[in-house]
């Protein structure tokens, strides 16, 4: 399931591009990326041209991403501290962000930094994504564990940001968000719309242009 999200996601990036992987299920999107794009993956805690992940010979705990994972760092890759990190989101230089969810609405809300009551260390750099990169991408399993949709009316979970996200990829479709609301434009080859309506809690439109997910 995760892998199919991915590989979804995957097709959001075009070559030349400076993207920004959030923490979890968004980091696997390094791996997909084709090989003989020139992408440049910044990570929010100071390093531009974050590599694959390393090999035990190649790791080095000095060289982390903002998930606290060990990362390499390709060829012309630049480090820097936290305030040009965030100059860097907040100034509008990010093409795209690829973030997980909690939960998505249907204006585009995104909840995906803390469940209450659980322990929670910050909302680290979502927040300045959502606002600052040129377009937000959220990817995350359309249902919940005990078979809740994750795609909500309203969200809630404390917000990361109102109305910030462009696109929605789950395993089961993907939704753009526009002016006039939220359009289903893909969904999985192996589930109806119908299936589809009732695993979602959102209220949205069908596109005109309705295709299946090309993976």
């Amino acid at each position: 399931m995760r892998e199919k999200i991915v590989r979804r996601a995957v097709q959001e990036i075009s070559d030349g591009m400076n993207v920004n992987l959030g923490i979890g299920m968004p980091t696997l999107v390094a791996n997909e990326i084709p090989a003989d794009y020139q992408v440049l993956l910044q990570s929010e805690n100071g390093l531009l041209g974050i590599g694959p992940y390393p090999t035990e010979a190649e790791m080095d705990p000095d060289l982390i991403n903002a998930g606290k994972e060990t990362v390499t760092a390709v060829k012309g890759a630049s480090y820097f501290d936290s305030a040009e990190s965030f100059a860097m989101i907040r100034g509008g230089h990010i093409d795209v962000a690829i973030l997980g969810g909690m939960e998505v609405s249907e204006t585009g809300d995104l909840a995906n930094w803390m469940i209450p009551g659980k322990m929670v260390k910050g909302m680290g750099g979502a927040m300045d994504l959502v606002q600052g990169a040129k377009r937000v991408i959220v990817i995350m399993e359309h249902v919940s564990k005990h078979g809740e949709s994750k795609v909500k009316k309203a969200c809630t979970l404390p917000l990361t940001g109102q109305a910030v996200v462009h696109r929605l990829i789950t395993d089961l479709a993907v939704f753009d968000f526009t002016d006039e609301g939220m359009v289903l434009v893909e969904k999985a080859a192996d589930i109806s719309l119908a299936e589809l309506q009732e695993k979602t809690e959102a209220l949205y439109r069908i596109s005109d242009d309705l295709k299946e997910i090309a993976l």
